[in-house]
C-alpha cells in the first residue's frame, strides 16, 4: 500500500481525498492546511487518522510515500522540493511553479533524487485527449497545421495568487506543447485585468516551426464555461469538448462522433500517480512538462506586458542568467 498525505484541504484537495480514499493499492494517512477547522472537517469527513495545520509536521508525524500539493500556486516550489529532499515523491498541482528559476530548482531536485515527481495537469487524462492523440499518431488528418483552444469562463473565488495564464491557459499551453511535440518558437500575446487583481482575459499566437501554430484564448469574464480545443490538419479538423468528453472527425467525406466512454480524469490521473510511485516508473506527465509550461507562460505574460513578441528561448536564456 502507498502511504499518501495531502497538502491542502481547500476545493481541490478534498476531490483528491474523495479519490484517493477510494483508490486501491493506497492509504491516506493525513492531512494538512492552515485553516485547522477546514483540516479537521476534511479528515472527519473522509476517515483520515491524523490532521495537522504545519506541513513539517504532516512529514514528520505520517511519514507518507508520497503526498499530493492541493496548495496556493505560489507555495507549489517550497513545498514540493521539502518533499522530494526527503525522499517522498510527489504530485504537484498545476502551475508547477510560479517562476521559471523555482521549476528549475524542482528540475535539479528530482535529477537527485529517486522519487516520482508528477505535474497536474489532467487534462492530459480525459480520455478524449487520449483519442485525439492516438488519431493524430495514425495521421488521421494528415500533418498539423494549427490548433486553437478556448478557456473561458467566470472567476474561481478560490483563486488569488496567479492570474488567468497559469490558472486556466496553462492547461491549453501544455496540450499544445503535448499535441505538437515541441515548444514554440516565438509567442505574441494581448491581454489584461478588466475585474481582477491580475490577468483576467489573454488571447496568445505561439509559433511553431514550418509555419504551424497554435492560438490559445482564455478569460475569467464569460458567464458560461467552455472548455475546447480544435486541431487543424492538411487532411481534416479534430475538435476536442473537454468538459462533455465529444471528439469530432471533420474530413472532406463524412464528420465523425467516435464513443467515447467516459471517464474522470482527476481519477485517472490519481490512479497514474499512485501506480507509478508504486512501480517507481516515470509519469506521463514530468518535471520537463512543468517547467516547460511555466516558461512559456511567463513568456506569454512578457509579450502581454510589452506588447511585443517574444522568442522564446531568447526569452528563457535571459530569464535563467538576469
Amino acid at each position: 500500500m502507498v502511504r499518501v498525505a495531502v497538502a491542502g484541504a481547500g476545493f481541490w484537495g478534498r476531490n483528491h481525498l474523495r479519490i484517493l480514499q477510494e483508490l486501491e493499492g493506497c492509504t491516506i494517512v493525513g492531512v494538512c492546511d492552515i485553516d485547522a477547522t477546514r483540516a479537521e472537517n476534511a479528515a472527519k469527513k473522509y476517515q483520515i487518522p491524523k490532521y495537522f495545520t504545519d506541513y513539517d509536521t504532516l512529514l514528520d508525524r505520517t511519514e507518507p510515500d508520497a503526498i499530493t500539493i492541493c496548495t496556493p500556486s505560489t507555495t507549489h516550489a517550497e513545498l514540493s522540493l521539502k518533499a522530494i529532499e526527503r525522499g517522498i515523491s510527489v504530485l504537484i498541482e498545476k502551475p508547477m511553479a510560479t517562476t521559471i528559476q523555482d521549476s528549475i530548482k524542482i528540475v535539479d531536485a528530482k535529477k537527485s533524487s529517486n522519487t516520482v515527481v508528477m505535474v497536474g495537469f489532467l487534462e492530459r487524462f480525459n480520455p478524449v485527449v487520449k483519442a485525439a492523440k492516438e488519431l493524430l499518431n495514425k495521421g488521421e488528418i494528415g500533418s498539423i497545421i494549427l490548433s486553437y483552444s478556448r478557456r473561458i469562463g467566470s472567476w474561481p473565488e478560490r483563486i488569488g495568487d496567479v492570474g488567468v495564464v497559469k490558472d486556466t491557459a496553462i492547461h491549453d499551453i501544455d496540450l499544445t506543447t503535448y499535441i505538437f511535440g515541441s515548444i514554440p518558437l516565438q509567442v505574441y500575446a494581448r491581454g489584461g485585468s478588466l475585474r481582477h487583481r491580475l490577468e483576467d482575459h489573454i488571447q496568445a499566437t505561439l509559433t511553431f516551426t514550418n509555419g504551424r501554430s497554435a492560438l490559445i484564448e482564455a478569460n475569467w469574464l464569460t458567464p458560461r464555461k467552455k472548455r475546447e480545443m480544435h486541431i487543424t490538419g492538411d487532411d481534416g479538423v479534430i475538435s476536442l469538448k473537454f468538459i462533455e468528453q465529444e471528439l469530432t472527425i471533420e474530413k472532406a467525406d463524412a464528420v465523425k462522433m467516435p464513443m467515447i466512454r467516459y471517464s474522470e480524469p482527476l481519477r485517472l490521473e490519481l490512479e497514474h500517480f499512485i501506480e507509478c510511485v508504486r512501480s517507481k516508473r516515470e509519469p506521463l506527465v514530468g518535471v520537463g512538462d512543468g517547467y516547460t509550461a511555466e516558461l512559456i507562460a511567463e513568456a506569454i505574460l512578457h509579450s502581454a506586458k510589452t506588447g511585443k513578441p517574444v522568442e522564446v528561448l531568447s526569452y528563457e536564456e535571459e530569464a535563467l542568467t538576469s
